[in-house]
């Protein structure tokens, strides 16, 4: 058997037909073996530049989307949203539905299991991303207005059709609090401001002609959840004609020092930006017609059929070096500008088809000094060609950036994840110019799941890391998750990339 023509057919992405291979090459004697025994390791390893691997957890091997990393006392406290699956928990001896998975991270080096909170197990044929328990959220009770300051409480969603509170004052042991709302059609990527209560909840309500859009909910006190109002783009809301504006994936919130909320709709295309006065929205009139949607609305940005909107993270008030030299001219027709100290947005879409069978989404930055007209002034992907990924198996474009603004990185260094690219730290200190510093994509390993391609006998599987979202923690460590089952890599930066950081605002990483 041509053991090299197996090589170049399977390209090492199956570790069950690298060690057939080797033992196939033993035939031809030991140092056959070794060489092959060799490649095959080489290809197990991560590739990686100015970024190392500190721990890993396999996360019992459910396909995860999102971390969220929260101080609890002492101990620092990891919560992984889960994509549908059912897999066996150690922990139990059960096999549950894939929902929250808890681990301490307090020693990065040895990440700790905790505890499994079944998600919704998805019905034969629902398709798509029903099932699991994507979302997680978790604010202490000392920082909402009435919280009980003892506890930490856990938002999140069940599967497609549910959003759930959660006592997590003692991460081992869990406890329900409440549904807060049920009966949805989808839910994803919400948001909840810790200082205020206020939660965004990505929904599909029934009644809406959007699969998702928000539905925003005073959680001040968790265990009372008060329903303030429905929001969407126009179009999307209940008696509306005419084609439906992309369905909502995401919204960041300011709080109300900033008293904005940046939205992302239509991650794989036909995409929307919009920018909000926080204020009008929770204030202003509720009846959605399109006037009143439309009410707190400082900005729309509508994207082209082929470009998508995953993520919408302001970086607010960027002290722009290359234009400190630089006088503010007189103001003509608006206010003056002063070109060193800008505002921007960061705005990735998200590819979904594997193998390149779709338009890529990429990194956008756009520049929103001037809030109701914002205007794209740079892009950032990863070189196809840097790796083959089209050819890797699995998706490969951008996904998702980290959310935390801790002073470490914020407006500094931005991380973005790329599915099979794993992911990417950008020097973003000139946001007309990002660079990438740093890379980290992790070896595929024995629970990573095939990505397939086709049809019937034109299926075609690969066996492929999925990078999936990406979060830091205010001690400058790195999360990242696997939407293949891989797990979660716990991640910090060395070298060049390490010396942007600003981590004199920590007293020391671990």
């Amino acid at each position: 058997m041509n053991f090299r023509r197996l090589v170049v057919t399977r390209n090492f992405t199956d570790r069950t037909f690298l060690v057939r291979a080797c033992a196939l090459a033993g035939l031809a004697g030991a140092l056959g073996f070794a060489m092959c025994t060799n490649a095959a390791a080489q290809q197990q390893k991560a590739e990686k530049s100015n970024m190392e691997l500190v721990g890993h957890n396999d996360l019992q091997g459910r396909s995860a989307y999102q971390p969220t990393i929260e101080k609890q006392g002492d101990r620092w406290i990891a919560y992984v949203g889960h994509h549908a699956g059912v897999v066996a928990n150690p922990l139990t001896g059960s096999d549950e539905g894939n929902g929250t998975s808890i681990l301490d991270v307090t020693d990065p080096k040895k990440p700790k299991y905790l505890a499994h909170i079944p998600g919704e197990v998805a019905k034969t044929g629902a398709g798509g991303d029903a099932g699991g328990a994507q979302m997680v959220r978790v604010c202490g009770g000392a920082e909402l207005p009435h919280g009980d300051k003892s506890k930490f409480y856990m938002l999140r969603s069940f599967g497609n059709t549910a959003h759930e509170m959660w006592d997590v004052t003692d991460p081992a042991k869990p406890a329900r609090i409440n549904v807060i709302v049920s009966g949805l059609r989808d839910t994803h990527k919400s948001f909840w401001e810790c200082d205020t209560g206020i939660a965004y909840l990505v929904s599909g309500a029934p009644e809406w002609r959007a699969r998702r859009m928000t539905l925003i909910y005073d959680l001040s006190d968790p265990a009372k959840p008060v329903f303030i109002r429905a929001f969407g783009l126009p179009g999307q809301q209940p008696g509306s004609t005419g084609p439906a504006p992309a369905d909502l994936h995401g919204p960041i919130s300011t709080g109300p020092k900033g008293n904005r909320v940046y939205l992302a709709y239509g991650p794989g295309g036909n995409g929307v930006l919009q920018i909000l006065d926080r204020d009008k929205l929770l204030n202003g009139p509720k009846e959605p017609t399109d006037a009143n949607l439309t009410y707190p609305q400082i900005a729309r940005v509508n994207l082209p059929p082929d470009i998508g909107a995953h993520t919408a993270l302001p970086l607010l008030d960027m002290d722009i070096a290359e234009f400190d030299k630089n006088k503010r001219p007189p103001a003509r027709n608006g206010p003056a500008i002063d070109q060193a100290k800008r505002s921007f947005m960061a705005a990735p879409g998200e590819t979904t088809a594997n193998e390149c069978q779709e338009n890529r989404q990429i990194m956008r930055i756009f520049d929103i000094t001037t809030e109701a007209d914002p205007i794209a002034v740079s892009t950032w992907t990863v070189p196809e060609a840097s790796g083959n990924f089209c050819a890797r198996g699995g998706r490969f474009g951008a996904h998702s950036t980290n959310e935390n603004m801790t002073p470490i990185y914020y407006e500094r260094i931005l991380f973005v994840t790329y599915f099979n690219a794993g992911v990417r730290a950008l020097d973003i200190r000139d946001p007309f110019h990002p660079k990438e510093i740093a890379s980290y994509i992790p070896p595929v390993n024995d629970k990573t799941d095939k990505r397939c391609i086709g049809q019937g006998a034109d299926q075609k599987c690969k066996t492929a890391v999925q990078t999936n979202n990406v979060e830091v923690d205010d001690r400058g460590y790195i999360y990242i998750v696997d939407r293949a089952n891989s797990g979660m890599d716990i991640l910090q930066l060395t070298g060049p990339a390490k010396q942007i950081a600003n981590f004199t605002q920590i007293s020391k990483v671990q």
